[in-house]
C-alpha cells in the first residue's frame, strides 16, 4: 500500500484488509472518472469495474455494488428484496451513512455497517475493481482491483 493514500483511503484499505479482501488502492489520472475509462485505464473489461452506489429505502442506507456495464433497475431490486421502494440518496443521506461524498463512497470503511447488495455479474471476472474519485482531486479515481468475493444474493 501507499504511504501517500489519503486519510480516508487508509481507512478504506484497512477495512477491505480486515474482511479478507486483497488488493491495493492505486490512484488513476483524472482520465477515469467514468467506469469505461477506468476499465480502459486498467486493462479490465468494464463489467469487471464495481460502482458503489448508495440508495435510499424503508428510512435507510442501501450500498449496491454494480458492475460498471449494468444500471441499478430501483423497482426490480425493491421488488426482489421485498422493500417499499429504492430512491437514490441525497448528498446529505450518503454523507451520513458512509461518511464518504457523493461520488466518492467506497465499497467499505463505513461508520456503521451497510446492507449491501452485489451485482453477481462482477463474479464473472477474475478480478472486480472497486471505483472512487478522491475528494482533495475532484475527478481522480481511486481503485481497489480485488477478488469478488462469492455475493449472498444471486
Amino acid at each position: 500500500m501507499s504511504d501517500t493514500l489519503s486519510a480516508r483511503s487508509r481507512l478504506v484499505q484497512d477495512a477491505l484488509t480486515r474482511a479478507g479482501i486483497s488488493g491495493e488502492i492505486v490512484t488513476l489520472p483524472d482520465s477515469a472518472a467514468t467506469a469505461p475509462l477506468a476499465a480502459a485505464a486498467l486493462g479490465v473489461d468494464v463489467g469487471a469495474i464495481a460502482n458503489s452506489l448508495v440508495f435510499w429505502s424503508d428510512d435507510q442506507p442501501l450500498l449496491v455494488m454494480t458492475s460498471g456495464a449494468h444500471r441499478v433497475d430501483t423497482a426490480a431490486l425493491a421488488q426482489r428484496l421485498g422493500r417499499g421502494g429504492i430512491q437514490r440518496a441525497t448528498p446529505d443521506q450518503v454523507r451520513s451513512a458512509t461518511g464518504q461524498a457523493i461520488g466518492g463512497v467506497a465499497p467499505a470503511g463505513h461508520p456503521t455497517p451497510i446492507t449491501t447488495v452485489v451485482d453477481r455479474s462482477l463474479a464473472d471476472h477474475p478480478q472486480a475493481v472497486g471505483r472512487r474519485r478522491h475528494p482533495a482531486h475532484g475527478v481522480p479515481a481511486h481503485l481497489r482491483p480485488a477478488r469478488p468475493p462469492h455475493p449472498r444474493h444471486r
